[in-house]
């Protein structure tokens, strides 16, 4: 089992879906092509963890709509009382910035502001969300607090890189000023 199979069983366990809704559900989380579910949901129904029925549709091809079983909670439960790994990061944008010192100040200036705007607009798109979440959702031991506290966590995350691009803009500025 890797971690995009305890991540699919996750999904899952809240409610029964195809591998294409899998794939949609998983992005937020971890980055995952059909490719590499459609195998994994597979395997995981060969051991046993899923279950899969076959869903007629008239006006699209048939869909298979996987569930959690016994074993695939219990196998969950089990991944979740091990310690989790540090996290990974990878950002090309990170990388660029290593190098900005190559970069003409006007380049600097505009991959900056590209930045800050995809991050003012993942506010806007996770603020919208964060609004339609109903207050019953926002306590513990309901099965939506989990999205309501990732959410959270991806708006703090959100600002944090508005806060930061900001402080290197001015820091940015006061050494590239025109004299």
């Amino acid at each position: 089992m890797n971690i995009l199979s305890y991540g699919l069983l996750a999904l899952v366990s809240r409610t029964e879906a195809s591998g294409y809704d899998l794939m949609l559900k998983i992005q937020p989380f971890w980055q995952a092509k059909h490719s590499q579910i459609y195998p994994l949901l597979g395997s995981m129904e060969e051991q046993g963890l899923l279950s899969a029925k076959w869903i007629q549709q008239a006006d699209k091809p048939d869909k298979k709509l996987y569930s959690i079983t016994p074993e695939g909670t219990l196998k969950l439960h089990e991944w979740l009382s091990e310690p989790t790994a540090p996290p990974v990061m990878r950002d090309e944008f990170n990388l660029k910035c290593f190098c900005i010192h190559l970069a003409e100040p006007s380049e600097v200036r505009r991959m900056f502001a590209e930045r800050r705007k995809y991050h003012v607009d993942r506010m806007k798109y996770y603020k919208d969300i964060q609004v339609a979440i109903p207050a019953e959702h926002r306590h513990p031991g309901h099965i939506g607090f989990e999205d309501y506290i990732l959410l959270q966590k991806a708006i703090m995350r959100t600002q944090a890189s508005v806060d930061w691009i900001d402080w290197v803009e001015q820091e940015y500025g006061q050494w590239t000023a025109p004299v």
